[in-house]
Order: C-alpha cells, then structure tokens, then sequence
C-alpha cells in the first residue's frame, strides 16, 4: 500500500502547480502546442515549456510533432479520470 501512496502522493505535488493544473485541463479537449498554452494561461513560452517538460518527465503528458510545432496531450486514461474528478469536484459546483 505504501508504494501506491507514495506514487499518489507525487502526482499530486505534480499537480499542484497552478500552471501545470490549468494546462492538464486545457488538454482535456485536445492536443495543445505551447503557443497555444502559454497564450490561454498568460504565460511566456519557455515558462510554459518548463512546466511541460516537468509533466513530460512524470509520464503526464505525451508529445506529437507536427513539421516544427510539438503538441501535448494526456499521456492516460488514469490521468484524465483524476482531471474529471477534479473538474468534477471544483469546476462545475462553481458553475452552478
């Protein structure tokens, strides 16, 4: 059980970050470039690309080449089940 918390426990300091949090979401719909990224959340580019690669490194996000602009999208099922789950539990009350 213990392995399991651990590996829990750093996804969720993972998904801690504000910026990290927000891009996982915005990948809920579709692949992003880091243009794309770094637009919606009022970024700088290389800072987003910072935050990517963190996500990239813990298996989060996978990457897609399309002529020189890579895209991101969720790396799982388990990650966008923990994303719904999240949505579920902050965004749409707030909807409401």
């Amino acid at each position: 059980m213990k392995p399991i918390a651990d590996e829990v426990a750093d996804l969720m300091k993972t998904l801690a970050h504000p910026s990290r949090l927000l891009a996982l979401c915005a990948m809920m719909e579709k692949e992003r470039s880091v243009g794309e990224l770094a637009e919606s959340l009022g970024m700088r580019a290389q800072a987003m690309s910072q935050q990517l690669a963190i996500l990239r490194n813990k298996g989060l996000v996978t990457t897609r080449r399309d002529g020189q602009t890579i895209y991101y999208g969720l790396a799982s099922e388990g990650i966008r089940s923990v994303m719904d789950a999240l949505y579920t539990a902050y965004c749409e009350p707030a909807q409401r």
